[in-house]
């Protein structure tokens, strides 16, 4: 009965409640005996939770993408080009994390039935069939050499990093040499025990690319610590020219370079030395000594400044079992990328010299590609987008990511502006379709989605809600996919409907939350130094309402009106229209102050830039009053100020009231990261815990689609709008990325007048500047 057969999923038959307890590794291996010329050879792989494929000893791919609990993806990989004649080795490492999310990666869910997923077959010329599929065939073995750690005791949503040690049992267990009649022979789950209807049974083709992985070698050594080398004996041994041999019980302490902010996966390979112990530092930056702010952030200035500043980060450390020769040197790898800028490598010798062969790094990420180029007057900026791209590059990998280095969560607030900055260059958005789907799978029972999925966690920011809305606007704007919008409308009525139970008898919404960790859900906004001790979150919010999230509903409603009339529901986008405007009322009504700015709260005389932003993009005020708010915050810094995060709303307020100039002040902002040698853009100039946060990439989106004015005028591209806004710059010109093809575009100021020349694909509609 087929109910009894084996479903192609197997797991290790030792695995205990032990086992279930803690982050475990476990190996799989399959021997097959090609003796002819092959015709096709492919297979289907998945696991619970992620698996990493060789064959033959050489890396292939790793996976799945993430999924969750309704959803789990697999791969279909080609692995023609790795087979050889003879014995062929097909071997997976898997990473199995517990189901209790506090004991293993955030971002990665798991099901109850750890496993490993294999179906496919070898097909010869003559017809003769080689099955792949997981089975009982299959030989495993759990590894028990490597111990995953916590970053943080407080907050650890990683648990990526390792204690391990080197272990000569497992010396070449992907190779055809390697002796397996020792493992276990892999336990085959029947199709009775894998549920199709829900994960990790309910398999999905991968829908994004691969990752890229290149290679790359560290670009210098910062200094030279402790150490019987010196620092261009260690240039010359990052760079491939030398080994480097330290003697029985001495200690080296060496700080390598990899000239900018990177993800990649960290290979080192050894040669005797049984008992030596190496700790790799990873970290971001140098930091000072002392600290700020509530959450105890490293006080930070030049980010490459080692002679006043120290390392600090996540470590590994690795025992060397020393079986390594220069022939077959001992590798350690960590199983996950590290993200890294500089590296602090500690190696403290045993009884028996230790031979560094080599070290060095696969570069990895979503393979984005950048086509989009823009120069202008003002030389400062090129720097400026060198940083922001590598920003948005390091923050892609299988999701948009808020920060590489501490959680590697998609957030919805920094996912939205970083789709739009990667719409901006590549017009790319296989991503940006994934993280949509993501997001709408953790809508709540109340509406509200997930604030960063997918997360084993539940974490609501009402406000980041209204981002999806946005997001959603922002494909139909540059895809105009009428299927995909209307798969989402149904969550966007459910959080707009989230927004409408909860407004007051005044009309406007009332206290939906509160500070992190201290109410349900979190109120945040912006990391401004204002309200770091309120977690990000106007004063006003700790005991009433706060003004912003009023602005934002109104912003959702605005925009799922429009999404609404894409779809041609006309009643509902007139319906949707008429709760904003009921809802703006009662702000202007409510929460407008004497100086007729509005106010962070109602009735509450504290005032942000944010709120004056948000009315201006949401016509809450007239255009005089707006323009006149908007100027007084940006004059008269006593206002709590846009930072990083909140920039991109800012300068669209900017551009909307005629103020872009002021731009060139708030472009300080990034010219003081180049100044301070960051390589990519901080979290917040108050808030800089992380070194790299995606939103920051402003400047990806400022000039192809202000400066040179490239938008799409109607859904889908199919009309364009080449409106430049020269803020406070002379001259601009470059190619613009576009779902429709190439936009070249040029313009200079003379006398006072713009003159603009654009070329545009055939076919495409240019509409004119508005007035």
């Amino acid at each position: 009965m087929e109910y009894l057969k084996d479903s192609n999923w197997v797991w290790c038959p030792s695995w205990n409640s032990e086992d279930k307890e803690k982050p475990r590794i476990v190996f799989f291996r399959k021997s097959i005996d090609i003796d002819e010329k092959i015709k096709e050879a492919a297979l289907h792989i998945s696991a619970d939770t992620r698996y990493k494929l060789y064959i033959n000893g050489k890396f292939i791919e790793a996976g799945p993408s993430r999924g969750d609990l309704q959803i789990w993806f697999y791969d279909t990989i080609d692995i023609m080009p790795y087979l050889k004649d003879g014995i062929n080795v097909i071997a997976v490492s898997v990473l199995r994390y517990p189901q209790d999310p506090e004991k293993g990666n955030h971002g990665m869910f798991r099901t109850p039935v750890p496993g490993l997923y294999v179906k496919g077959e070898i097909r010869t010329v003559s017809g003769k069939q080689f099955v792949l599929s997981a089975d009982a065939s299959w030989k495993c073995k759990k590894d028990d050499s490597v111990l995953f750690i916590r970053e943080e005791e407080r907050f650890a949503p990683l648990i990526i990093h390792e204690n391990a040690i080197g272990n000569p049992e497992l010396f070449g267990w992907k190779t055809d040499t390697y002796d397996d009649s020792l493992w276990d022979a892999a336990r085959p789950y029947i199709n009775k025990q894998i549920s199709k209807a829900i994960s990790p049974g309910n398999l999905y083709p991968r829908t994004i690319p691969f990752m890229y992985r290149k290679e790359r070698q560290f670009s210098g050594v910062m200094d030279v610590k402790k150490s019987g080398y010196t620092g261009q004996d260690w240039a010359d041994f990052i760079n491939g020219k030398k080994t480097l041999k330290f003697p029985a019980e001495t200690e080296e302490i060496i700080e390598l370079d990899a000239g900018e902010e990177m993800t990649g996966y960290l290979k080192t390979e050894f040669c005797h030395g049984k008992g030596s112990k190496v700790q790799f530092l990873y970290s971001e930056a140098y930091v000072q000594n002392g600290f700020t702010g509530p959450e105890k952030i490293p006080v930070k200035k030049d980010r490459a400044d080692n002679m006043n500043g120290h390392l600090q980060g996540y470590e590994d450390t690795y025992s060397v079992g020393g079986f390594g020769s220069p022939d077959m040197p001992e590798t350690y790898e960590p199983y996950w990328f590290r993200t890294f800028r500089f590296i602090r490598l500690h190696i403290i010798t045993g009884q028996e010299p230790l031979t560094l062969c080599s070290m060095h790094y696969e570069e990895t990420g979503y393979p984005l590609q950048v086509q989009t180029e823009v120069t202008t007057s003002d030389n400062t900026l090129a720097d400026i987008w060198d940083v922001s791209e590598r920003t948005l590059r390091r923050c892609m990998h299988e999701s948009y990511e808020d920060c590489p280095f501490y959680e590697q969560l998609q957030y919805i607030m920094d996912a939205r502006q970083q789709i739009l900055y990667t719409y901006a260059v590549s017009a790319d958005d296989r991503l940006a379709r994934k993280c949509l789907d993501d997001l709408k799978r953790s809508q709540r029972y109340d509406g509200l989605l997930n604030c960063c999925y997918p997360n084993c966690n539940p974490n609501v920011i009402p406000g980041f809600s209204v981002y999806y809305i946005l997001m959603v606007y922002d494909h139909m704007m540059y895809f105009g996919d009428k299927k995909l919008i209307e798969e989402h409308m149904p969550a966007i009525h459910q959080i707009l409907n989230f927004f409408d139970r909860n407004l007051t008898p005044q009309g406007y919404v009332g206290k939906i939350g509160g500070m992190n960790m201290e109410t349900p859900f979190w109120s945040f906004i912006d990391w401004a130094e204002e309200w770091n001790d309120t977690t990000g979150m106007p004063p006003a919010g700790v005991n009433g309402p706060i003004t912003m999230e009023s602005l934002l509903y109104i912003y959702g409603l605005q925009h799922a009106a429009k999404l609404a009339l894409f779809l041609d529901r006309r009643e509902e986008a007139h319906r949707f229209s008429e709760k904003a405007e009921k809802v703006r009322n009662a702000v202007r009504t409510y929460c407008t102050g004497k100086n007729s700015m509005l106010q962070d709260g109602p009735g509450v005389e504290e005032y942000s830039q944010h709120c004056q932003v948000f009315a201006v993009l949401t016509d809450t005020v007239d255009t005089i009053t707006g323009t006149g708010n908007l100027l007084e915050t940006i004059k008269n810094k006593k206002y709590t100020q846009c930072t990083v995060a909140m920039c991109f709303y800012l300068f669209r307020a900017l551009e909307k009231t005629g103020l872009y100039q002021y731009t060139n002040q708030y472009w300080e902002i990034w010219r003081n990261m180049v100044r301070n040698h960051c390589t990519t853009c901080v979290e917040a100039e108050a808030y800089a815990r992380s070194e790299c946060h995606g939103w920051g990439a402003l400047i990806l989106y400022e000039l192809p689609c202000v400066t040179l004015g490239v938008r799409p005028a109607k859904p889908g591209f199919r009309k364009v709008r080449i409106a430049p806004t020269a803020g406070y710059l002379t001259h601009a010109s470059g190619k613009v990325k576009t779902p429709v093809g190439d936009i070249q575009v040029s313009w200079k100021l003379e006398h006072g007048n713009c003159k603009v020349e654009y070329t545009v694909p055939e076919d495409i509609e240019v509409l004119p500047a508005p007035v």
